[in-house]
C-alpha cells in the first residue's frame, strides 16, 4: 500500500518496497532548549539552519512542532510552515496537540502534508480526523487509547483497527493512515522492543498499513543510546517499518545501510551518495 505525501515540488512515496522514509524531527521544542528559545525569540535563522541541514543529511519530510507554553501556537505554526516551505522542497509533517494550530498550518502547507498525530483516544479522533479529511492530508495514528498503551501486540493491533475504522467512516482512505505502534524504553522493560517489532509484523500482515516509528524512545535512560537506536532501527526495517521520525544527522547512515542490505538500493547508489556527502563535509587536510 502506498501513502503519498507531497509538497510544492517533491513527492514522497511511503510503502514496503521503497527505502525507509526519514522524517526529520528537529524542528520541535520538546526536550530541546535551543529550539524552544528560538521560537520564543523568533530566531528564524536557527530554524532555517535546522531545516536546511536535515534535508541535506537525508530527511525526506520535515516535522514541524511549535508548541511552547505561553506562545500563540496557531499564529506561529502558520508562520513557520510558510517559512520552512520557502526554504526546502520536501513535504511537511505538522505536529501539534492543538487542532486549531494544525488547521492553521494545513491551510498554508503546499501539496499533501502529513499530520502527526491522532490516537485511539476518543477526543483525538473527534477533533483531528475532520481536519485531516477536509484537507485531504495523511495522518499518523498512535496505538494508544483512553486506557493507555497496551502491553501486547494484539492490544495495539486492536487500536490500529479502531483508528482505521474511524478514518474510513469519516471518508479518509486507508492509504492515508500510517500507524505508529509505539516503542517504549527497553531499559525499564526488556520486552518493550520485541513487543513493538511483533506489533509491526501484525499490522503489516493484518491491515497492510504503512508503519511509522519514533525510534529513539527505545534507548531512553541507557548509556550509548545511539548504538541501541541503530540496532532497533535495522530490526524494525526488517519486519516492516516504512517511515521513521528521527534525527537524520545521526541515523541516516544506518538507514541507508539497512536499505542496502534489504535490497532496496539498486547498485548501492543511495548508500554511496550518502558516503560521499559525509566525505564532502569533512574538513580538508592542508599540507604543511
Amino acid at each position: 500500500m502506498q501513502t503519498i505525501i507531497n509538497g510544492e515540488k517533491k513527492e514522497v512515496v511511503i510503502d514496503f518496497n521503497n527505502p525507509l522514509v526519514i522524517i526529520g524531527e528537529k524542528i520541535n521544542p520538546t526536550g530541546r532548549k535551543k529550539m524552544a528559545a528560538a521560537l520564543q525569540s523568533q530566531d528564524f535563522d536557527y530554524i532555517h539552519d535546522l531545516a536546511i541541514n536535515q534535508v541535506l543529511m537525508g530527511a525526506d519530510i520535515l516535522d514541524i512542532n511549535v508548541g511552547v507554553p505561553g506562545l500563540d501556537d496557531v499564529t506561529l505554526m502558520e508562520k513557520v510552515v510558510k517559512m520552512v516551505a520557502s526554504w526546502v522542497d520536501v513535504p511537511l509533517c505538522l505536529d501539534s496537540p492543538n487542532p486549531a494550530a494544525l488547521a492553521a498550518g494545513l491551510a498554508v502547507a503546499s501539496g499533501k502534508p502529513l499530520v502527526n498525530s491522532i490516537s485511539g483516544e476518543e477526543s483525538r479522533l473527534r477533533s483531528i480526523l475532520p481536519i485531516v479529511k477536509d484537507r485531504g492530508a495523511a495522518v499518523i495514528g498512535l496505538t494508544m487509547d483512553d486506557n493507555g498503551i497496551p502491553t501486547s501486540p494484539e492490544g495495539r493491533l486492536q487500536i490500529a483497527e479502531k483508528i482505521l475504522e474511524n478514518c474510513l467512516k469519516i471518508g479518509i482512505p486507508q492509504e492515508n493512515l500510517i500507524i505508529d505502534p509505539l516503542v517504549m524504553a527497553v531499559g525499564s522493560d526488556s520486552e518493550a522492543g520485541l513487543v513493538t517489532l511483533k506489533t509491526i509484523e501484525l499490522i503489516k500482515s493484518t491491515l497492510g498499513l504503512n508503519i511509522n516509528l519514533g525510534a529513539s524512545n527505545v534507548s531512553f535512560g541507557l548509556p550509548d543510546r545511539h548504538t541501541v537506536n541503530q540496532a532497533f532501527m535495522v530490526l524494525a526495517m526488517g519486519v516492516g517499518a516504512t517511515c521513521v521520525i528521527t534525527d537524520p544527522v545521526k541515523l541516516t547512515g544506518i538507514i541507508r545501510a539497512g536499505d542496502l542490505v534489504l535490497g532496496r538500493d539498486e547498485y548501492s547508489k543511495r548508500y554511496i551518495r550518502y558516503f560521499r556527502l559525509l566525505q564532502s563535509q569533512q574538513p580538508k587536510e592542508t599540507s604543511s
